[in-house]
């Protein structure tokens, strides 16, 4: 099934959609200036490539229907930095959302007041204490080689660190400013749906913000050599081909090849940024259902994943819960 096979008037406004929420996700992020040595920029796609992109559309990532009351609470599983083509939805993605009464995503990439509240968050403070010399020689040697000095200077230490490691797999084609999440804000609005964020920007930072002195350069040392090695973008491409191919069993075993979880101040931060949230996420996409409504809920896509994941959670509570798989 694709747009072919649909009315013609109906393939128009699905194209104009996909036209409307990918210029939507790129105005979000603030493009780099290309050098000779820099990843490659990312830029708007063209009305033909929304075309054909909303023509060819399959369905990728993890995508599961909850049934409880008589009603629907979809669970799709995200990755926050894609392909180029990854962003448009497959029939069965775009049939869920038309049918529900409400989306919800971690974030609402699209709701300015949220943006500032993070972007506030994440800026370095005027008495943040500096790094060791070295290690600062070391974060900046990492920001100039992906061309985002100017980008993560004002941030946090911790969080220049954190996201050059969303930027490393941009020479892979895997960027941030393709992230699926903020497609699907756009495309939620260009359907006139409303859009509820599960999280709020102090919620998560206060998961990632290291707790003392001693633990934040610890942190930033520990991701820099991920960085450092390529590691960071091998693990990035690994974790995108395998949501891109709906390999839920590869997702699964995500701990055993990340080579993330092998201390216990790793595992307990694994914890906390995952599962823990999960539990907070569930209950206030439930209560949404509670309420009456058909829900879509795109979140990450670890989310989805193990006895703790969104869709355990849900058949916990008395949901019919199954996977859905491509119709191609």
């Amino acid at each position: 099934m694709n747009l072919l096979t649909l009315p013609r008037r109906f393939a128009r406004k699905l194209t104009q959609l996909g036209t409307w929420a990918t210029t939507a996700l790129l105005l979000t992020h603030s493009p780099l200036q290309a050098a000779t040595h820099c990843p490659p920029a990312a830029a708007p796609l063209t009305q033909d490539e929304v075309a054909q992109g909303m023509q060819a559309a399959r369905l990728k990532g993890l995508f599961w229907e909850a049934r409880k009351d008589g009603r629907s609470l979809w669970l799709y599983g995200t990755v926050h930095a894609a392909q180029r083509g990854w962003m448009f939805p497959g029939p069965e993605l775009l049939l869920a959302m038309r049918q529900a009464d409400q989306v919800a995503l971690e974030l609402d990439m699209m709701d300015a007041a949220l943006m500032q509240k993070l972007q506030a968050a994440v800026m370095a403070p005027p008495d943040e204490p500096k790094l060791p010399a070295e290690l600062r020689a070391r974060l900046d040697k990492v920001a100039a080689a992906e061309c985002a000095e100017s980008l993560i200077k004002p941030m946090r230490a911790e969080f220049q660190a954190i996201t050059l490691t969303t930027m490393v797999a941009r020479r892979q084609g895997v960027d941030p400013a393709y992230g699926i999440d903020g497609f699907l804000a756009g495309l939620a609005r260009g359907l006139g749906k409303p859009v509820v964020s599960l999280e709020t920007p102090e919620a998560q930072l206060a998961v990632m913000l290291p707790k003392d002195e001693a633990t934040r350069i610890k942190m930033v040392d520990e991701t820099l050599k991920g960085l450092e090695s390529g590691q960071a973008a091998t693990l990035i491409k690994r974790l995108t081909d395998a949501w891109a191919q709906g390999k839920l069993d590869e997702l699964e075993s995500y701990g055993q090849w990340c080579d993330c979880l092998n201390t216990p101040e790793q595992k307990e931060f694994h914890k906390r940024l995952i599962d823990d949230r999960n539990l907070d996420m569930a209950r206030k996409a439930t209560a949404l259902h509670a309420q009456g409504k058909q829900v879509f809920v795109a979140v990450g896509a670890l989310h989805m994943t193990g006895p703790q994941g969104l869709p355990a959670l849900l058949k916990a509570q008395g949901f019919e819960v199954r996977r859905v798989m491509s119709l191609q």
